[in-house]
């Protein structure tokens, strides 16, 4: 059976509670929810874990890789702009990530407008609300299909 790791980083544990005007109301438990429901319904695992914490999601890529998951939707969240041990996790497993945001990030702080993961990462989704997790599913579940990572 394929396999998705849907790993999510710091604060994300706070949706639906922080910052509803950039976020949204839906909690994580919600998303985990509907990515577990639309894995159900193609046939694939989606295997949840959120964390505060950069070594446990360090963890989580490697576990991904060495388990022989199929691939990684991950919300790196802050650590989006500063983690190089994350880009290094990633850059490490031969396993494709989708890089996703909820808020566009090029539209707000100028510190948020860089991503350290981009450059290792299958793909980047951004500002698509809560929605985009789908789209990173679907794009996730199209590349491993077609046995691939982006060209």
């Amino acid at each position: 059976m394929t396999t998705f790791l849907l790993l999510n980083g710091p604060n994300l544990n706070r949706l639906g509670l922080r910052e509803p005007e950039i976020y949204g109301n839906v909690t994580l438990e919600q998303i985990e929810n509907r990515m577990a429901t639309l894995g159900q319904k193609m046939g694939v695992e989606v295997i949840a874990k959120q964390s505060n914490h950069e070594g446990e999601l360090i963890e989580a890529i490697h576990l991904a890789a060495d388990q022989g998951w199929q691939g990684v939707i991950f919300n790196p969240a802050a650590y989006t702009h500063s983690s190089i041990a994350l880009r290094d996790a990633i850059s490490s497993v031969n396993v494709p990530v989708i890089e996703l945001h909820i808020s566009n990030v090029h539209a707000r702080e100028s510190f948020r407008h860089t991503s350290v993961l981009s450059a290792v990462s299958a793909g980047q989704i951004v500002g698509f609300g809560v929605y985009g997790y789908e789209l990173a599913f679907y794009a996730l579940n199209e590349i491993v299909k077609g046995g691939k990572e982006n060209e």
